[in-house]
């Protein structure tokens, strides 16, 4: 068996999440499905391991997939997991040991897009700056029982558009902990918050902020510094086109309500 790293891709509104439940359709069922058709392996065997959770509804360009597979031969495995993968897109690859954690990531990129709907950008960009560094996030995320001192390295914030754009850097988050950034962010832009209530939140008081919607995150991308992904051209080109298609035909509906 072969220990192997697939970044994947997503729209979060196909799947009830990332991590598998009984009953329902998330992109670890999806992925264990294709490993079974491909590679003939049973869930044990393949011991699928994913590098981020991804909650119901949010999407990701570069989660990554860690399995274990007979196939040598990368490129036939890619294009076989694309044949038959429903609503996953196998992007690249690489060959790690047996040792390797994908949990045990340097960095995770995340951006959240948002409707500029009177934001004042030079706002968000400054309550997006108190964020960054090392906090108590306890008021910013989802209680699971973790540590919530952590390090943010970067939140940026820019228009593009009718839209704000917040990109965030940092090696891990908590449970809920960018929607609920990005809540205080638009909060503060639209004037509804201050940046007091946010450095108070930040100080420990109860302060909320709300949590912003699921389906405007996703997860960029997951880096291991050192690890290089293999990119093959072609892979999933008719759907892409196809599904460009359609979000054409969509737009072209609504336009003309």
């Amino acid at each position: 068996m072969i220990r192997t790293a697939v970044k994947i891709a997503y729209l979060g509104e196909g799947f009830s999440g990332s991590q598998i439940q009984p009953g329902a359709r998330t992109v670890e069922g999806e992925v264990l499905s294709a490993l079974g058709k491909i590679c003939r392996v049973s869930k044990e065997e393949s011991d699928l391991r994913l590098a981020s959770r991804t909650d119901r509804g949010v999407n990701a360009l570069g989660n990554v997939a860690v399995f274990n597979t007979p196939l040598e031969d990368q490129t036939v495995l890619l294009k076989a997991l694309n044949a038959v993968s429903g609503g996953v897109f196998y992007r690249s690859i690489a060959t790690v040991g047996l040792d390797f954690n994908p949990r045990h990531a340097d960095r995770r990129l995340y951006r959240y897009v948002l409707q500029d709907d009177g934001i004042d950008a030079d706002a968000a960009r400054t309550c997006a700056g108190l964020f960054e560094g090392e906090h108590d996030f306890a008021r910013f995320c989802k209680a699971d029982g973790k540590l919530t001192t952590l390090t943010i390295d970067s939140v940026n914030v820019w228009k593009d558009g009718g839209l704000i754009i917040i990109d965030f850097a940092a090696r891990y988050y908590l449970w809920n902990m960018v929607r609920r950034m990005t809540a205080a962010i638009a909060a503060v832009g639209r004037g509804d918050a201050s940046l007091f209530d946010v450095e108070g939140a930040l100080s420990g008081e109860d302060v909320g902020f709300g949590l912003a919607r699921a389906d405007a995150l996703t997860l960029r991308d997951v880096v291991y510094d050192g690890l290089d992904f293999i990119e093959h051209d072609g892979l999933f080109d008719d759907r892409v086109r196809e599904e460009l298609f359609r979000d054409g035909l969509r737009r072209s509906f609504f336009a003309s309500l």
